[in-house]
């Protein structure tokens, strides 16, 4: 049987993080008087910390030092932390559970390719990471998505052709780095969104196994 490379991105594919982070960057664009609403967040979807906080800086045409910026990145992390602190596996998005299970049965290779620097303690706390073979995030890469290093990696590290590997991604982002990277990339998501990605679904509980089986045998 084909073994082929299963990449998931971690917010807003396996858990809703993005709820957090939105709380977290909000109390520092209060702090500054900034007008930072759920649509503004969108923005910073896939987005590194320090690329978030100039976008945030930008929305309220602030200028500020790089002391002040590295005070407010390591607040903003704080914070967030602190939201994370209660996580469990009630946190998995629906659906993942199912999909991860189905891909272990069949011993296919899973990996988390992430942007955020918090993926393991995340994945520990809602009980999964044992599914994983590969976890590349923050820590590991050098360049934000829609750059592919942090999905290339991942594929090298389980020893699978990038052609091999499908991505999991609910950013454009994410997904312009799965199409660059020459992977086949899952959109879950809006459709309007998320249009450049090959296949598009609203979320995992309308992905089969049937689906799955196809891109194994591809």
């Amino acid at each position: 049987m084909n073994t082929k490379a299963f990449i998931f991105d971690l917010d807003g594919v396996i858990v809703d993080t993005a709820k957090y982070h939105y709380l977290a960057w909000q109390k520092i664009a209060n702090a500054l008087n900034i007008d930072f609403t759920h649509e503004h967040n969108e923005l910073l979807k896939g987005v590194s910390r320090v690329r978030s906080l100039d976008i945030i800086l930008e929305l309220g045409n602030i200028q500020a030092s790089q002391e002040d910026k590295d005070k407010w990145l390591i607040q903003k992390n704080e914070d967030y932390l602190t939201y994370l602190v209660d996580m469990d596996q009630s946190e998995i998005l629906p659906g993942v559970l199912t999909i991860l299970q189905f891909l272990k049965e069949k011993n296919q290779a899973i990996a988390l390719g992430s942007a955020s620097k918090n993926a393991r303690p995340i994945l520990e706390k809602t009980g999964i990471i044992s599914y994983f073979d590969v976890i590349v995030d923050g820590n590991d890469v050098t360049n934000a998505k829609p750059d592919p290093e942090v999905f290339l990696k991942a594929a090298r590290l389980l020893n699978i052709n990038p052609e091999d590997a499908i991505v999991f991604e609910d950013s454009v982002a994410g997904v312009q780095a799965a199409n660059i990277g020459k992977m086949t990339s899952v959109g879950i998501g809006s459709k309007t969104v998320l249009h450049e990605a090959k296949y598009i679904f609203e979320d995992f509980t309308l992905i089969d196994e049937s689906f799955i089986n196809d891109l194994i045998s591809q």
